[in-house]
């Protein structure tokens, strides 16, 4: 590694641009995961239960989250190939729906060295284009020594 890990801790990065989520992205995300629910299929389905178009599932938070996280682990110029996401969590603070424009921030809270691994614990802010708070998700990423 090219940086200092610990140099690493409490950088705070926005992924470029926004994320759109768009009605294409929800549907074959919900497949993937085995999603049966009508709001992730079916527009008016959504509507009809005071949605504005299509619910993502909850788990979809890891596509807009990894924007950020990415950025952050882009920082160590550790190969991709050395990099296992280890885990995940999510706050949600409302549904992703089709239509939203996401903006990511990121921080990188801890790298902690485990037998000459190290483990990169990353927090990802995802709002609206407003700024308004959609969901908090942390991750760990353990990104493998060098033996």
């Amino acid at each position: 590694m090219a940086v200092d890990p610990e140099a690493l801790v409490g950088v705070t990065v926005t992924a470029p641009g926004t994320y759109e989520v768009g009605r294409a992205k929800i549907r074959q995300f919900a497949e993937a995961v085995g999603e049966t629910s009508p709001l992730c299929h079916d527009v008016e389905a959504a509507r009809a239960a005071g949605y504005p178009d299509l619910v993502a599932p909850p788990t979809f938070a890891v596509v807009p989250a990894f924007l950020g996280l990415r950025e952050v682990m882009g920082r160590l110029e550790a190969p991709l190939a050395r990099q296992v996401h280890g885990e995940q969590g999510f706050t949600h603070h409302r549904p992703i729906v089709a239509g939203d424009l996401l903006v990511t921030t990121a921080v990188a809270e801890r790298v902690r060295s485990v037998g000459g691994n190290l483990f990169v614990t990353v927090a990802c802010e995802v709002t609206d284009a407003d700024g308004a708070p959609v969901t908090s998700a942390r991750s760990v990423v353990v990104v493998r020594g060098d033996a």
